[in-house]
C-alpha cells in the first residue's frame, strides 16, 4: 500500500460489491488489522469462515483488497489486505446514472448506519475505558455557515491533518512505540441542511 493513497469508487458494479453489511465490516476489519486471514475475520465478525471467503473474494474481484504477500502463518490461508489506505466515493460520479444514485444512496446510509453502530457500541462500553481515555473521546456538531467552495476546502483541511495523524501512529506502531495507542474512529460529516 502507498503512502496515504485513496482508492476512489466510480464504477456501478465495485459500489454495489461495497454495499453489503458484512462487505464493509470486512473491508474495515481488514483497515484495522493491517492484514488478516478469513478465518481470523470470521471470528470477529462472528460469520462462517466459507461465508467470509466468498465476500473477500468478491472485494477481491473489484480490486478494493488484495493478497497480502508474505503473509504471517504457515502458508495454508491467504491473507488480505485492502488494496488502498481508504476509499471514497462521489456523488458527482453517479448522478448521471439512475442505478448509480440508488446504490451510492444505499452504500452512504449503510456506511453511516455502521458509523452510528460503532459510537453506540462506545458508548455502551465507555465506562470500561479509563478516565483518561473516557475524558479523551468527543462528540461534536458545528452548524456554520459555508458557501460550497469554503465546506470543500474545509474537508480538504481536514483530511490533512487527519492524515497527518495516521501517519504519526502508523510510524510510531511501526517503530513499536504502541504503548497507550488504541483503535480509534473519528467520524465527521459535512453537509448542507435547512431549518
Amino acid at each position: 500500500m502507498a503512502g496515504h493513497e485513496r482508492q476512489r469508487v466510480q464504477d456501478v458494479g465495485t459500489l454495489k460489491a461495497l454495499a453489503h453489511p458484512l462487505r464493509m465490516k470486512l473491508y474495515r476489519a481488514l483497515k484495522v488489522a493491517g492484514s488478516a486471514t478469513a478465518s481470523q475475520l470470521a471470528e470477529q465478525v462472528d460469520e462462517a469462515v466459507s461465508l467470509v471467503s466468498y465476500h473477500l473474494r468478491k472485494l477481491a474481484s473489484h480490486g478494493l483488497i488484495e493478497e497480502a504477500e508474505g503473509g504471517r502463518g504457515d502458508g495454508r490461508e491467504r491473507w488480505w489486505r485492502t488494496s488502498a489506505e481508504s476509499f471514497s466515493t462521489r456523488n458527482s460520479d453517479f448522478r448521471d446514472n439512475p442505478e448509480g444514485v440508488v446504490v451510492h444512496q444505499a452504500i452512504s446510509r449503510l456506511h453511516a448506519r455502521q458509523l452510528a453502530e460503532m459510537y453506540d457500541g462506545y458508548l455502551d462500553a465507555q465506562w470500561a475505558w479509563s478516565e483518561s481515555w473516557q475524558d479523551s473521546s468527543f462528540g461534536s456538531e458545528f452548524l456554520l455557515t459555508l458557501t460550497a467552495e469554503e465546506l470543500r476546502t474545509l474537508r480538504r483541511e481536514i483530511d490533512d491533518v487527519v492524515l497527518r495523524w495516521t501517519a504519526r501512529g502508523k510510524a510510531a506502531g511501526e517503530a513499536g512505540d504502541t504503548k497507550g495507542r488504541e483503535n480509534v474512529a473519528v467520524h465527521l460529516y459535512g453537509f448542507p441542511f435547512t431549518t
